[in-house]
């Protein structure tokens, strides 16, 4: 480990989580779209000069486990002081086309010293329909303008030829622009309180950069040390790639090794003709997030965390897909099964440590009109798996996202959308010893012709219960209470409604062994109940969802 002192290196690292917290803060606050600025599908981040993370907010998961891949991608750009670049371009740095990450150097003294990244989902950036994620996408192209690393600024000034390409490129360009704006200004903040450490510290921090990384790796050693060593593995599906309804096989095996833990994919299906392909970056990501899942979560979130793991993926998978192929669901979709399958290996090895499957997709709903007056995108929560010691929890974001919602009245505010029902789904927890989450629904009235794309998962297939526990519901999707596929675009005329019903979670253990008491607040709180079927039937004595998913913290 570096010669830091660990009091040193305690205020440091403090510090540096708190610059990259604030980052977040000001990208949240400047930016226009209530993507970003309401459901805050945004994340930030600083690395060292040779690209590994120091030091991360904790905001979305899929954004930040593949944010290193952003980062060589610039560093191979021969990055200057003064330089911001722009990138989304899924094979090389990106995630999938509506990400779009700024990377800025940090060099207060005139030599760089770090990166400050920051990443947000665009409503819009172009493509085929309306919100960029087309749900019968075969090719990229399909998808929106695709953005290698550029430089947005160059050397402090900016690329107005870049910023005009953007703009012509989507549907929404002044919110695209100012959404923009906000990144760069976030990126601005971290270089300048970097400075203020710099002068506070000298040569220290540097040192603290390093210091950080090795205190973390040696911590998650130490944790991946302490489960049993074997090989354990898993096998999921997702259910059609948007072109067919086949289903994709997603397979890994675990090996534990002593400190190290190898995750390979090898027996998951080749890439698909559809979107449902996932970068590699991701699928590494969404192995990382149950890594941290599994660890002591107070270990600090750097790159020394992912430095036991290693992650293999056949090429030319699904989960490494060769250009040009349609990537946008694998992002939001493909990952909630990397992550499911990956922790329901690591169950055999810590059941104690594990939750019965949630809700497993991020329910994708996309409204927005071919003129590009509005762009609407929403990830829709649902049931978490219950836990070896306690209930899931209701109407929450799971896994790989981490975003609050739209609150009502700034859904309506912002655009043509009414919102009918927002409800949880009684009896979609599966029953157990502990009982899953409750899945939602969401219903809005389209006040305007436009197009409607859904991108979801869970509707054939249900989230597993655990240890004798029962299945969660499957979701359903309905357009004017008509089931439509899990994965659609279509037009619709003002008046049509829209409706998803979200998946609840697994149960875990063994339901005749749930307590009474707890039975008697299933019956109170609206938790049972029967499952409607995919046209509504009787909805029962419904809880009222909050305005937000996500637990006590709003998260």
């Amino acid at each position: 480990m570096s010669d830091v002192d660990p009091v040193t290196l305690e205020i440091l690292r403090n510090q540096l989580e708190g610059v990259a917290t604030e980052m977040g803060h000001v990208l949240i606050r400047g930016a226009h779209s209530p993507n970003i600025k309401e459901r805050q599908d945004c994340s930030t981040a600083l690395f060292d000069a040779t690209g590994q993370m120091v030091a991360q907010a904790e905001h979305i998961p899929v954004h930040l486990g593949a944010m290193p891949d952003a980062v060589d991608a610039v560093l191979e750009k021969d990055p200057k002081p003064g330089d911001v670049f722009v990138l989304n371009d899924p094979f090389s740095g990106g995630t999938h086309l509506p990400d779009i990450t700024l990377v800025s150097t940090i060099a207060p003294r005139g030599e760089v010293i770090g990166f400050a990244v920051s990443r947000a989902h665009h409503a819009d950036v172009g493509g085929s329909a309306p919100g960029s994620m087309p749900p019968g996408a075969r090719e990229i192209y399909e998808e929106g303008l695709r953005l290698p690393a550029v430089r947005l600024v160059d050397g402090g000034e900016p690329n107005e030829a870049v910023r005009d390409l953007i703009r012509a490129n989507v549907r929404t360009p002044d919110e695209r622009a100012a959404d923009l704006r906000a990144q760069r200004a976030a990126n601005d903040r971290a270089e300048e309180r970097v400075g203020e450490l710099l002068d506070d510290h000298g040569p220290t921090l540097l040192d603290a950069f390093d210091a950080v990384i090795d205190y973390s790796r040696e911590r998650v050693e130490a944790e991946v040390a302490a489960l049993p060593d074997g090989t354990y593995r898993a096998r999921d599906v997702l259910e059609g790639d948007g072109v067919t309804d086949d289903e994709v096989p997603i397979a890994v095996t675990v090996t534990v090794d002593g400190t190290a833990l190898d995750v390979d994919f090898a027996g998951t299906a080749d890439q698909v003709a559809g979107n449902l392909n996932a970068p590699l970056s991701v699928a590494k990501s969404a192995v990382y997030f149950v890594v941290r899942a599994v660890t002591d979560p107070d270990i600090p979130p750097n790159h020394g965390c992912y430095e036991p793991v290693s992650v293999s993926v056949p090429e030319g998978s699904v989960l490494d897909p060769d250009p040009p192929a349609a990537v946008v669901g694998g992002n939001v979709e493909t990952s909630q099964r990397v992550m499911d399958v990956t922790l329901a290996a690591l169950a055999a090895a810590v059941p104690d440590a594990i939750p019965a499957a949630g809700q497993g997709t991020m329910n994708n709903l996309i409204v927005g009109d071919r003129a590009g007056s509005f762009a609407y995108y929403e990830t829709i929560g649902g049931g978490f798996g219950a836990r070896p010691d306690r209930d899931g929890m209701d109407g929450v974001q799971v896994g790989m996202t981490n975003t609050l919602n739209t609150p009502v009245e700034a859904l309506e505010t912002e655009y043509p959308l009414r919102v009918e029902r927002y409800a949880l789904r009684p009896g979609s927890g599966g029953d157990g010893r502990h009982r899953g989450g409750l899945g939602l629904e969401r219903t809005v009235t389209v006040e305007t012709d436009a197009t409607v794309s859904l991108l979801t998962e869970r509707r054939r297939t249900a989230p597993a219960g655990l240890d004798g526990g029962e299945d969660g519901a499957t979701g359903t999707n309905l357009v004017d209470g008509e089931p439509v596929p899990a994965k659609a675009s279509i037009d619709v005329a003002a008046g049509t409604t829209v409706s998803v019903r979200t998946p609840g979670g697994g149960g875990h253990g063994d339901p005749d062994e749930r307590d009474p008491a707890a039975r008697a607040r299933d019956r109170r709180d609206g938790k049972v109940g029967d499952r409607r079927d995919e046209k509504g039937g009787d909805r029962g004595d419904e809880k009222v969802g909050d305005r937000r998913d996500g637990d006590a913290d709003g998260r």
